[in-house]
């Protein structure tokens, strides 16, 4: 299977899935999505966003983690707003719009944005090269001030288009143009690149009165997003065409004459060669398919990870010489052996990944409708296991997309884990978290899509459970690193998808894993190269040690995995995710065969799967002593008229439109605690709504996101003295 574009098999005729025109789904009546200050949706209160100055710009602390520059030895966790906009969803707002979009971000819980495709939208529809829109400029120039104003740090793309900042192009935001590999090639490509980060990041904001690049907001540079060379190639393969560009012909023959003395020698070292192809000459040939392996295509990653090292180092630098002090990161996806190499000597490790990727909106699309605790939340490991351990790891994109119907899991899974693996910041990737309202016209915005999260109730709700589980750190980063060990070079084989084995990223399930250079594992547990160990064997040694407890339940072969902590459960035979600690406790499950103890909350039933989840929310920050409590219960929404060409809800025909529709649910719950009670829905926007279900004395409730008020994903549980 080709790594990370795996697409799955189009079934052909068109279904419209009979719960569509049933009573299992109702429509939303929320409108304004704005949440109201003050309600159980504002976590400002226990959430604060600071001022940003110089004592506060964020630094590579002790150990690695994200902090401030006055308290280097105190950790800190970013919630990342993801602001993707494009004309099609509205671009960037006016300025009456930037205020209330920015003060609504640090209500809902972020205190980092990350803006993509700025490039993109900065050039749209111009003509000649860096000729920018002067109002989007301007808009721009103004959110990133407000942001700022609302205690939010900045990360911000140096490259998001291939188009860069050429003029006369119209397809920004496609996969088109060939930048991004030139980058590595050519000086004016280059150049170019320079050239742009002088006229955006390097222009004074007039509305800071600082340019962004020496900004203290600015926590960090992705010199340019998705950009390493074998990724870029695929994106770019053409059915009938050669695999790689025949511009990286003569730069990597160049290289292979630096390590050969001669044809005969390459001959020696890779076997049989054409009867054309002569080192003296230029005139050794590409692999022809990147999908077979073999030892030329080894070399080919050798020389892509030597020539990617020294683009980032160039770029790095000519960042330092205009004067950013911030954090620099690049290459940042694509989780493999050789990326790995290419990312060793950057300063912070940034990866994107997702679960069931979808690869456009055109009908025809198709996902695999499969469960990401199924697969024992193989995207996140797969990024856990790219981390360098001591240099802060970003997760600048990730999403479970729509409209796989598990997506209530990555409320519970990314968050939970980014906190046990004490990652420093975490992005789900969309248009943008938030939207002010239903009903904006763009195209992007009619109804919900893959990649657009601010419209969907189980994405929101899975954001709001992120503030609390990863930020507010309700969920305890592991007391266990598990080194993987890199040697270099040497760890290349001859296919270019290998990556650490799912076997092996198990262990993220437990405890913190990542990469560490050989000679530095010293006398500590870790996995050494070449990676014949078995997850049992590490956890046996690790228990054997002390570092993990002997009582600790991970079963690798039941598929059982608990965290060193005991505050992570995850159950891939039962299909479940259980996460209990002190002020949320929370279940992901797609079967509920018996009830879930999660401690003070006790599932007993359920009519179907999805999420649901407790947390603390006034100043007892335990659940056990709480009188204020947000319940989530999230199971899945659709647009109105979806249409699918198969029963299996796999392939696309069309989106739909809105209102949005929540499928309805229930589920039976029970605290363990005595008081009166009583629980109210609360809307998208945090309006609370009169009682649905009260009591005094024992808490035990059937709940249903059907309120008379309209379907929720929110409740309010309160506790009085009874």
């Amino acid at each position: 299977m080709r790594l990370l574009l795996a697409a799955a098999a189009i079934f052909l005729g068109c279904f419209m899935p009979p719960a569509n025109a049933s009573d299992q789904w109702v429509p939303v009546r929320d409108v304004s999505l704005e949440v109201q200050p003050g309600s159980p949706l504002d976590f400002s209160s226990f959430l604060p966003n600071g001022v940003i100055d110089a004592d506060h710009r964020l630094v590579a602390g002790e150990g690695g983690r994200l902090a401030h520059a006055q308290s280097p030895k105190k950790p800190l966790r970013m919630l990342c707003s993801s602001l993707a906009w494009s004309p099609a969803s509205g671009g960037f707002p006016d300025h009456e719009g930037a205020e209330r979009y920015a003060r609504q971000l640090a209500l809902h819980g972020y205190n980092i944005a990350r803006l993509h495709f700025t490039d993109a939208s900065l050039m749209f529809g111009r003509q000649k090269d860096f000729d920018f829109d002067p109002e989007t400029l301007d808009r721009i120039h103004y959110l990133l001030a407000a942001l700022k104003r609302n205690g939010i740090y900045w990360i911000i793309d140096g490259l998001s288009s291939p188009r860069g900042a050429y003029g006369g192009h119209d397809d920004r935001w496609d996969a088109n143009g060939d930048l991004k590999l030139r980058l590595h090639l050519d000086e004016e490509a280059f150049v170019h690149w320079k050239r742009l980060q002088e006229t955006f990041l390097g222009r004074v904001n007039p509305y800071t009165g600082i340019a962004p690049i020496r900004d203290d907001a600015l926590a960090l540079v992705i010199l340019a997003n998705e950009n390493g060379i074998e990724f870029d190639s695929v994106v770019h393969e053409r059915p009938g065409e050669p695999a790689y560009e025949k511009a990286l012909a003569a730069p990597f023959n160049r290289w292979l004459a630096k390590r050969y003395a001669s044809t005969d020698q390459l001959a020696q070292a890779w076997g049989k060669l054409g009867d054309d192809e002569r080192l003296e000459i230029g005139t050794v040939r590409l692999p022809p398919d990147r999908y077979a392996d073999s030892l030329r295509m080894r070399d080919l990653q050798a020389f892509f990870t030597e020539l990617e090292r020294a683009s980032a180092t160039r770029m790095s630098r000519s960042l330092r010489d205009l004067g950013y002090r911030g954090l620099i990161s690049t290459y940042n996806n694509w989780p493999t052996t050789q990326t790995a190499l290419s990312r060793r000597d950057v300063e912070a490790i940034a990866m994107n990944t997702y679960h069931d990727w979808v690869g456009g909106y055109a009908p025809g699309s198709a996902l695999l409708q499969v469960s990401s605790i199924a697969d024992g939340a193989n995207y996140l490991r797969m990024i856990a296991a790219a981390r360098w351990i001591g240099k802060p790891f970003i997760v600048s994109e990730y999403d479970h997309l729509f409209w796989n119907r598990y997506r209530y899991e990555a409320g519970l899974v990314m968050p939970a884990y980014a906190s046990l693996q004490g990652w420093d910041v975490l992005c789900r990737h969309g248009h943008g978290p938030i939207v002010l309202a239903y009903g904006e016209p763009y195209p992007h915005k009619r109804a919900m899509l893959p990649y657009a999260i601010a419209l969907d109730p189980v994405a929101r709700a899975g954001e709001t459970l992120a503030a609390l589980l990863y930020r507010r750190g309700d969920v305890a980063t592991s007391g266990l690193t598990v080194p993987f060990a890199v040697r270099g070079e040497d760890d290349l084989g001859e296919d270019m998808q290998a990556r650490e084995p799912e076997r092996l990223t198990e262990l993220a399930l437990t405890g913190g894993i990542g990469l560490v250079p050989a000679d530095n594992i010293d006398d500590r547990v870790g996995v050494a190269q070449s990676r014949t160990q078995a997850a049992e064997e590490i956890l046996t040694a690790l228990r054997d040690s002390g570092s993990l407890s002997g009582n600790n339940q991970t079963d690798t072969e039941a598929g059982l995995h608990e965290s060193d902590t005991g505050q992570i459960r995850l159950d891939r035979r039962a299909g479940q995710l259980r996460v209990s600690t002190t002020a949320t406790e929370a279940a992901a499950f797609s079967s509920l065969r018996e009830p879930i103890d999660l401690g003070i909350l006790r599932i007993e039933q359920a009519d179907g799967d999805g999420l649901v989840a407790l947390s603390a929310i006034d100043r007892h920050p335990s659940l056990a002593q709480s009188r204020r409590m947000l319940l989530i219960f999230a199971t899945d929404a659709q647009n109105s008229g979806m249409i699918f060409r198969d029963s299996e809800e796999k392939v696309i025909e069309d989106f739909g439109s809105l209102p949005v529709l929540i499928r309805k649910g229930n589920v039976d719950l029970a605290l363990k605690r005595r008081a009166k009670w009583k629980i109210s829905p609360v809307g998208l926007d945090g309006t609370v709504y009169p009682p649905v279900r009260s009591g005094a004395g024992s808490i035990a409730f059937r709940l249903s996101n059907d309120t008379p008020y309209g379907p929720t994903t929110y409740f309010l549980l309160e506790l009085e003295d009874g």
